[in-house]
């Protein structure tokens, strides 16, 4: 606690004495700096939103050499940004500015305050399987340069984990038995993608991917076996504490409420979602449940068609623009060298800012009854996981924000807008009567309902020690309820990232608040699509800002200071 205190100080204490050149061309040339430096050093997570470009020639460095580099780095861009005084400027070049100090807030969050790279040995999965899993994401081909770039990360991962080895000092024991597990069939695993992959990288790649991937697996293997054996003497405890979690909400998230507000709003959510999802299920009693998808190519198929119908019902409706120019959402099935690390993150390519010209891609395995609670509902109607993850959820809202004039929005990004985006255009079609047509899909997005609100009691107890892993778990599959497997992995991944699964429900209660706030302010001139035009534009700005940008509504950025 004592290291958080000294962390928080420093933050909050860096110069601040403006200089005679802060403008906003002189945030922009910070900012380009500092996201040519987040490219490098931003860690791999399971998390589809942060996904970004790399440099060509890039590779994982987890070193403590530089993990102690990227903390003087971090204090030098910080410095920078401190002696800008910004208070001048147009309130978007402000609304830039706070982007900035956020996306820095994030950094010290992860060196300093949460340090994964110390405590959580499944860290380093994703730094060397994860990273290995993002560039697999795009369909065929793979080209030299793709093919170089998995086999280049590929090499890395011994020397990553012995890096490993070094920097965990301070292991968790729920994080140790989830790795553990993660690489109980590594080699198994790994010897399928070699075989399905190989045939696919050009030449060169493929004839090195053996000897590379045999001492990857050894690495990995060793690695699984060193946390065994110090998992008796790893401590069990794993929540980061109230004010590590507030530091958290106010400088990274921007989030302006307390963790029992947030609490607060997420039963008052829980017991809403309950209640409709009773209403629907009287409605609906006698009609027919929905059936499972012969097989993928049926299920492809009509995703097709739904995603063009979506496209139509938001134009026609005057619920939001879809401009021609934006690329296409589609199912593909799950390739047979994805899947065994398919449990590395969501399966799915959003495409990328130099990639617009490209469809976005979300993977589904066959149809069946004995699939995972999202797999389950998209293998009996695709659309409610397409309005959240497709069109016009992520990759559409992606795609728009990737489009940005603004270089610093293009770049930033933060999981509240988005996945309270995602969240909020579920039950917006929902009303809108999208959904008219099939009462027991109306079903699957009460249920969803039901899921984000009880993310917000897990995430917040999960880092207050109110929650184990385990409880979180139980409580996930009992109370949506969802199965086992979903719910273990659910609370795992919320464990390991304070503050994510919060997004969903808090980010689509300040987008309501933001639209009653907008229709309230503008009155007979409030138009629904233009408010979404810019909402979805600037869906990776934290509501609160976008709030203050669109209304000149400062209220909610007066309270992140003063609290």
């Amino acid at each position: 606690m004592r290291a958080l205190a000294v962390c928080l100080a420093l933050w909050l204490c860096l110069p601040a004495t403006a200089t005679a050149s802060s403008s906003p061309e002189t945030l922009e040339a910070l900012a380009k700096d500092f996201w040519a430096w987040r490219a490098r050093t931003q860690p791999f997570s399971g998390d589809d939103i942060p996904r970004i470009e790399r440099p060509a020639d890039w590779l994982p460095d987890w070193s403590p050499a530089s993990i102690a580099e990227q903390g003087r780095a971090l204090e030098g861009f910080e410095r920078r940004w401190k002696q800008m005084d910004a208070n001048g400027w147009p309130v978007a070049q402000q609304v830039d500015y706070r982007l900035i100090g956020s996306a820095q807030a994030r950094v010290r969050w992860e060196l300093e305050i949460l340090q994964r790279w110390r405590h959580n040995p499944y860290f380093y999965v994703d730094q060397t399987l994860g990273s290995v899993f993002e560039p697999l994401l795009p369909p065929p081909p793979f080209d030299t340069a793709r093919s170089r770039v998995i086999v280049g990360r590929l090499k890395v991962i011994p020397q990553t984990l012995a890096h490993a080895r070094v920097n965990l000092d301070q292991p968790q024991a729920p994080f140790a038995r989830l790795a553990i597990a993660a690489l109980a069939d590594v080699r198994v695993r790994l010897g399928t993608v070699q075989r399905e992959l190989r045939p696919l990288l050009d030449p060169a790649s493929a004839s090195e991917l053996p000897d590379v991937m045999e001492k990857a697996v050894a690495a990995l293997e060793a690695y699984r076996e060193w946390l065994k054996q110090g998992l008796p003497q790893m401590p069990e405890q794993t929540a980061v504490g109230r004010e590590a979690y507030v530091f958290f909400l106010r400088q990274v998230a921007l989030v302006p409420f307390t963790p029992e507000e947030l609490l607060a709003m997420g039963r008052q959510e829980w017991d809403r979602a309950v209640s409709f999802e009773a209403y629907e299920q009287q409605r609906n009693q006698g009609l027919p449940q929905l059936s499972i998808f012969p097989d993928q190519k049926a299920q492809m198929e009509r995703e097709e068609h739904d995603e063009l119908a979506v496209r139509r019902f938001l134009e026609e409706k005057g619920i939001l623009s879809v401009p021609s120019w934006v690329k296409h959402y589609r199912n593909l099935p799950l390739p047979p060298y994805l899947e065994p690390m398919s449990f590395l993150g969501v399966t799915a390519d959003h495409t990328s800012p130099t990639r617009l010209e490209e469809n976005g891609v979300s993977y589904i395995r066959q149809p069946s009854p004995n699939l995972g609670y999202f797999g389950l509902s998209t293998a009996r109607d695709p659309r409610p996981i397409l309005v959240h993850e497709g069109v016009p959820g992520h990759y559409f809202q992606l795609v728009l924000s990737w489009a940005h004039e603004d270089a610093i929005r293009r770049h930033f990004y933060d999981s509240g807008p988005n996945e309270g985006l995602g969240f909020y255009g579920e039950e917006m079609m929902l009303q809108a009567g999208y959904f008219d047509d099939s009462p027991r899909t109306r079903e699957i997005i009460y249920n969803f309902m039901r899921l984000r609100a009880l993310r917000v009691e897990v995430d917040v107890k999960l880092a207050l020690g109110e929650f184990s892993i385990e409880q979180a778990a139980e409580y996930l599959k009992t109370a949506v309820p969802m199965d086992a497997q979903t719910a273990h992995e659910e609370a795992a991944a919320f464990a390991a990232g304070p503050g994510q699964a919060i997004t969903y429900q808090i980010g689509k209660l300040q987008i309501l608040e933001f639209l009653a706030a907008a229709r309230r302010s503008k009155g007979s001139d409030f138009r629904l699509r233009d408010f979404h035009d810019f909402l979805w534009k600037n869906g990776n700005v934290p509501i609160s800002l976008q709030r203050w940008e669109y209304l000149g509504l400062a209220d909610a950025v007066k309270r992140l200071d003063r609290e």
